[in-house]
């Protein structure tokens, strides 16, 4: 058996109050994991995000390397994670590594805009670098897709990619 993964999450804000309130009430995680090598080494931005975490749940962050460890780790079973990257790149960086997010696809939230980015969506600019982690991503069977909060309609981004150059 393997860790229980109730919603994958790229956002470049990481835990923020949709995702510790709207979000946490809806998939009901028992764990919340934040894996980024950046975040992992950078002792003020974890503190502070682990500190955002709702009433009853744990945060932890964590290097993409330990979230593939504790993964397939049995004494892991018991989490039901609420997984959340940083980058498209790093959420692609785990599934290649065998993250299995069949069941749940991958929720991009908002990733921030910079350099010759496009919005894709009000809240999601992507870049070829993030274009080809969604292209990948949709290449192994799952879907990808911006939704801020649970109640708003999924927008495919695969689907999105040709309108913007992509």
């Amino acid at each position: 058996m393997t860790m229980d993964i109730c919603l994958a999450r790229v956002d470049s804000r990481l835990l923020h109050g949709q995702i510790a309130t709207v979000w946490a009430k809806s998939v009901k995680p028992n764990r919340i994991l934040i894996a980024s090598d950046t975040v992992a080494k950078d002792t003020l931005r974890r503190m502070l995000i682990t500190q955002a975490a709702p009433p009853g749940v744990h945060a932890n962050v964590i290097t993409i390397a330990k979230m593939i460890e504790i993964y397939n780790d049995p004494r892991f079973d018991v989490f039901k994670a609420l997984l959340l990257t940083e980058t498209m790149e790093d959420m692609a960086r785990l599934v290649r590594s065998g993250i299995d997010l069949t069941k749940v696809g991958v929720d991009v939230g908002s990733l921030a805009f910079y350099g010759d980015m496009k919005m894709v969506t009000d809240s999601v600019a992507v870049g070829q670098v993030q274009a080809d982690a969604i292209r990948y991503l949709h290449g192994v069977g799952l879907t990808v897709y911006a939704q801020k909060v649970p109640t708003d309609r999924k927008q495919n981004l695969y689907d999105l990619l040709p309108k913007y150059g992509f």
